[in-house]
């Protein structure tokens, strides 16, 4: 936490944005918590207990028994984004890496190698099986986890050099592009809730799944270069004062969204897994 006196030598718009990161990290955490807890439960528990199938009863295609080492790849790929998910929002709270450094340190090393291997993962399934939106998804899919990758490695390699500024820049796009899994189930069931089907297909090649296959990451950087505040233009007291509202907008929308969701997806879904 900071001190009364930084908080008072810090400027209005460096507070709006810091209080409307507080809001949605906090939100973000509490989601994607239970998010994480879901994943671990109905994807990688079901690859483990051989009920594998069950996978393409919310995304189709997904399990293809003809194809072991897609499986695999996408096995990986559940199982590490559960643990990142679950992990992310932790490596943000300075309270913990502060007063608790070794905690930080070992939770931050888990993170970093769940990233490489979600990435990985996710990759080794493109490169094998590809996705079921075809070109397009399988560009903007691959892209994600390539940055993802560089990312990780990016936050880890600054760390041991002990260049945390570096460290702490690379960490936040890592947390941005983490999240981003998660993000793209919010913000379909958003829209396909409350807008229809639109541009939504079976096989995931309508306009707005192809507008999707990039946007449930590439925002996040911009929105993570925002509060990393490296370029000058992203400095700027307008620039930051837009970015607090667009944070704390985008959280209000999570919070709302999460509701949703954890009663009537997530929530269910853990219970049956767990019974």
């Amino acid at each position: 936490m900071l001190s009364s006196t930084e908080k008072i030598k810090r400027s209005l718009p460096e507070n709006l944005l810091h209080y409307a990161g507080v809001f949605l990290v906090t939100t973000v955490w509490a989601s994607t918590l239970v998010f994480g807890v879901y994943i671990l439960i109905f994807y990688a528990l079901a690859y483990f207990n051989g009920n594998t199938a069950q996978w393409n009863s919310t995304l189709p295609g997904l399990y293809d028994p003809e194809n072991p080492g897609s499986t695999a790849g996408i096995a990986i790929h559940f199982i590490s984004g559960g643990i990142i998910l679950m992990l992310g929002c932790l490596q943000l709270m300075e309270g913990v890496r502060k007063r608790y450094p070794l905690i930080h340190r070992l939770a931050g090393r888990v993170y970093v190698l769940a990233s490489i291997f979600a990435a990985l993962g996710g990759l080794t399934f493109i490169v094998l099986k590809g996705t079921i939106g075809g070109s397009v998804m399988n560009v903007g899919f691959a892209g994600y986890g390539l940055l993802m990758l560089l990312a990780a490695v990016q936050t880890i390699r600054y760390a041991r050099q002990q260049q945390f500024d570096r460290h702490r820049a690379w960490a936040l796009r890592l947390f941005a592009l983490a999240i981003g899994s998660w993000l793209y189930r919010m913000d379909y069931g958003f829209y396909i809730g409350f807008g229809g089907r639109e541009g939504h297909t079976e096989f995931f090649r309508g306009w707005f799944d192809y507008f999707m296959d990039f946007w449930f990451y590439l925002p996040n950087l911009v929105v993570a270069e925002i509060v990393i505040g490296q370029y000058d233009f992203f400095k700027r007291p307008a620039v930051r004062v837009i970015g607090a509202g667009a944070i704390f907008l985008a959280g209000c929308f999570l919070l709302f969204a999460s509701y949703i969701f954890i009663s009537d997806y997530w929530g269910p879904a853990i219970m049956n897994g767990l019974s």
